[in-house]
């Protein structure tokens, strides 16, 4: 199955804002997470000049009138990392649209409130109970290692219990969305110029939740037993990301998607081929765009780049 690290790397956005749920959180008795980490004014670097060459990858199509620019993210991230500069920052400063896998206004927030509802939340039985000893040994004790009552997710669906356990785990080791990729471009780029997402909440959840049973629980008892490296192995694709290392990141992505085929096809190649349409017929309409979406997408096989490819389009490597 594969793992939460890499479903956080190069999966859906949906799954770092599960973490901004206080109020789902609180009417389900969960522990409050701990604070986002706030960043600095200082910790966003928009000096073109600076290491212009470097940082995390970026790409682009275009014809006479179109400029797409390809920019993946990863969407939880410690508040240091040193990535917003150079060719990324010319391009987010002179596109006129900043398109994301889903819009994260604050309104985002209420509509995920109302999908979790009819998604997310067991209509009977409770979580642990439909665990044997040995599964529910591995969850307990990784719930314990992080604070949590063992009881604490009961309530939800395994794939909506992993998302969350994961989230918990990486808030503590200083992960945070609102560190994240988008919330750094988002914030940069302001509300004055036009928004658009690619995909709705209503979806992005579906992608986990209309997975069978077992593979639920099989994705939320990796996500346990691995509690204690999660931050670990997530920090060594962020620092492949982090220096534009497409290829060992494509590696790293490669490796864990072997693994489970299905999801992959779900979480990553499906949707892939779904936006090299998007990004085709938005080529007939003039503008500048920046298009952010999970790294995992713009690396690998089967990715977007590779896609285009497919319809005729060439992607050019622009940092």
């Amino acid at each position: 199955m594969i793992s939460l690290k890499t479903a956080f790397a190069s999966g859906a956005a949906v799954a770092a804002l599960c973490l901004a749920l206080p109020a789902v959180a609180q009417e389900q008795r969960l522990p409050a997470p701990v604070a986002p980490v706030e960043i600095a004014e200082d910790a966003v670097i928009s000096d073109p000049v600076v290491e212009a060459s470097k940082g995390p990858a970026l790409w682009k199509v275009s014809d006479e009138d179109t400029t797409i620019y390809l920019f993946g993210t990863v969407h939880s991230l410690p508040s240091d990392v040193d990535w917003y500069r150079g060719d990324l920052a010319n391009a987010l400063d002179e596109s006129d649209e900043l398109v994301t896998e889903i819009d994260t206004t604050p309104e985002t927030i209420i509509t995920m409130q109302q999908v979790i509802a009819e998604k997310a939340l067991l209509a009977e039985g409770t979580l642990r109970g439909m665990m044997d000893a040995d599964q529910r040994a591995v969850y307990e004790g990784a719930m314990a290692k992080l604070g949590l009552p063992p009881g604490s997710f009961d309530a939800m669906e395994p794939w909506f219990a992993a998302l969350m356990l994961s989230n918990i785990a990486l808030d503590k080791q200083g992960f945070s969305p609102e560190a994240g990729a988008e919330k750094v471009l988002e914030a940069t780029f302001g509300d004055t110029k036009r928004r658009s997402a690619l995909e709705t909440i209503e979806f992005q959840m579906s992608i986990f939740d209309e997975l069978p049973l077992e593979a639920q629980m099989r994705f939320l008892l990796e996500g346990a037993s691995e509690i204690d490296t999660l931050a670990d192995e997530l920090q060594k694709m962020v620092d492949e990301w982090a220096v534009g290392d497409a290829d060992n990141l494509a590696a790293l992505l490669n490796e864990a998607f072997a693994e489970d085929p299905v999801l992959a096809e779900r979480l990553l190649y499906s949707r892939n081929a779904s936006w090299a349409v998007w990004i085709d017929e938005r080529l007939n309409e003039p503008g500048n765009i920046f298009m952010a979406v999970g790294a995992g997408h713009l690396a690998g096989i089967n990715s977007v780049q590779d896609l285009l490819a497919e319809r005729g389009i060439d992607t050019v490597r622009v940092q």
